[in-house]
């Protein structure tokens, strides 16, 4: 396996597995099939995400990998977190 697909994929587990707390102890879902189909379509959107975000950075070469990854999940949390303030008020 290449080195930015590694990057890649860990990245957005590492992303996924940083903003997941909220879906699971914050909201109150009463349908528990909704709640599952809502982690798993986070988990998809944030490797998605990764993998689009480390492809333009490493297209561009302005930074190396690890930078570009550090960039990525720096990326991915801010903008989850914002969305979960954004949806609490």
């Amino acid at each position: 396996m290449r080195e930015i697909t590694k990057a890649q994929i860990t990245i957005g587990l590492l992303a996924y597995f940083a903003t997941i707390w909220d879906v699971i102890l914050n909201q109150s879902y009463s349908n528990m099939l909704y709640a599952i189909g809502i982690i798993f379509l986070q988990l998809a959107l944030l490797l998605i995400l990764s993998y689009v975000i480390i492809a333009l950075l490493e297209w561009v070469k302005v930074f190396d990998l690890k930078t570009n990854s550090m960039l990525t999940l720096f990326v991915l949390v801010t903008l989850k977190l914002l969305t979960i303030l954004k949806i609490s008020y």
